[in-house]
């Protein structure tokens, strides 16, 4: 719970009796590599927050294939935003893309502890606003720049996470195939 600590207080001004009642409306999750928390057709009822390890959020398309649409690294927090905060069913899937530990929080739960401790309604501001510039830029990147372009930029701001995720799952992302971001590799190492 040190890390949520931490990432609490790089936002909110927080008693630290307060922040200990705080972190009992919040639980612990150890997941393994490629385990779903998440799957298409449940409600979803949690929103994680990663202390290590790496998520996914994707959707499986008309053809069979997954798109992965977000991944959330540590000191992210990752949902299906609508169906969390309404209640609903879910259409997409998270799952752990390396063996993960986390900390969650259902729906009922956060809005107890909004209610009981107001300023985690700023908190919780800022963990979606950052999740909405992200998801900005991630569209804006889509419609402005090429598939190669946005492979090098990603490359070039994040080299530590490329390394970390399967080339697949990169490729998913970026909306291209796997064959395709082999081709810019290797023009990248020639």
């Amino acid at each position: 719970m040190e890390k949520l600590k931490e990432h609490l207080k790089k936002f909110i001004d927080i008693d630290p009796i307060e922040l200990e009642e705080i972190l009992g409306y919040f639980k612990t999750k150890m997941v393994a590599k490629k385990e779903n928390i998440l799957e298409e057709g449940q409600v979803c009822k949690y929103h994680f927050f990663v202390l290590k390890g790496i998520l996914r959020k994707f959707f499986v398309n008309e053809k069979g294939v997954e798109q992965t649409t977000e991944f959330a690294i540590e000191n992210w927090w990752i949902t299906d935003n609508m169906a969390f905060e309404h209640k609903l069913v879910t259409s997409f899937y998270i799952q752990a893309v390396e063996k993960s530990d986390l900390i969650y929080i259902s729906q009922e739960n956060q809005e107890k502890l909004v209610a009981a401790f107001p300023i985690m309604e700023r908190y919780f501001r800022f963990v979606y606003q950052r999740a909405y510039a992200a998801a900005q830029m991630r569209v804006k990147y889509l419609f402005s720049l090429s598939k190669e372009e946005f492979y090098h930029d990603m490359l070039r701001k994040y080299p530590e996470f490329v390394q970390r995720v399967p080339q697949y799952l990169i490729a998913s992302y970026l909306g291209f195939t796997p064959e395709y971001l082999s081709e810019i590799r290797k023009k990248i190492n020639l």
